[in-house]
């Protein structure tokens, strides 16, 4: 059970549910309407998690992943896959107890993660799922509500950019076992600096959305994350470039990219305190 626990890809799919959740009490959904938002990420993601790993088994083998469950014997690869099945078949009729707009954007967000999964995660598009299932989510949590309000567009593009930097921030330390067992996507074909520039690009512009997107001014918070962004970013870069001539891991820059992309996770839990007053 452990084995088959870990290979659902637990952090990002705990972080993801958790934002989620987050978010619906942000928009103003009742105790029922959390709980079913939260019941349908959560599925979503055990759903991408669970078929990602039964996809990789032999890849993940191959580089000696030891922290991989299917790669180390932990559990059965047909374990995996019918896990997989299970929780996508969940998801969207739980995701149907909030209307069918919701449930709409649900299954949208979990057919572009799975298409991610395969054939997208080897081209030039890989980038695509990320950004239209992270848009997709905030607008899930909107359309959940009773009515299923429009969300504004700000907030589905903030989503979208904001997945389309973690998927190459995502990428960035995982290069170069994914060039080793082929995997070529747009991050392995922009390479560790191309793909550095493009994470930390498109959370700025994340940053950007959330801060001056909705209406009114933008509050002093929102400022302050947009000078900490357009702050970090750079010197991250620049210690990086220093650690790398001293022959070290730049890892700084990966780091700087996640402080960003945390700053964008508030925003857009913030956000849903505009977004439930109608702004």
């Amino acid at each position: 059970m452990l084995g088959l626990l870990r290979a659902s890809h637990p952090e990002p799919g705990a972080a993801v549910t958790a934002a989620a959740v987050l978010l619906a009490i942000g928009v103003g959904h009742s105790l029922t309407g959390t709980l079913v938002v939260g019941a349908t990420v959560a599925a979503s993601q055990l759903a991408v998690g669970w078929h990602n790993d039964y996809l990789d088994a032999g890849r993940d083998a191959a580089v000696g992943r030891p922290d991989k469950p299917i790669a180390t014997g932990a559990v059965g690869r047909g374990t995996v896959g019918i896990a997989a099945l299970v929780a996508a078949a969940v998801t969207v009729p739980v995701a149907l107890l909030a209307g069918l707009p919701a449930a709409f954007a649900a299954a949208l967000g979990l057919g572009s993660a799975l298409a991610y999964n395969w054939p997208l995660k080897f081209t030039r598009a890989s980038v695509l799922p990320y950004a239209v299932s992270f848009a997709t989510l905030p607008a899930f949590v909107v359309l959940a509500l009773p009515g299923a309000p429009a969300p504004p567009a700000w907030l589905i593009g903030a989503g979208g950019l904001l997945g389309a930097g973690a998927h190459f921030a995502n990428a960035l330390p995982d290069l170069g076992d994914d060039a080793r067992t082929g995997v070529r996507g747009l991050p392995q074909r922009l390479g560790p600096t191309g793909s550095g520039i493009a994470a930390g690009a498109l959370l700025l512009a994340a940053t950007a959305v959330l801060v001056f997107g909705p209406p009114g001014p933008p509050s002093w918070a929102g400022l302050a994350a947009v000078a900490i962004a357009v702050a970090v970013l750079p010197i991250g870069w620049y210690l990086a470039r220093q650690a790398t001539a001293r022959g070290a891991r730049p890892v700084i820059a990966f780091r700087a990219v996640l402080v960003v992309a945390l700053l964008d996770v508030l925003l857009l839990l913030a956000s849903g305190r505009l977004v439930g007053t109608g702004a």
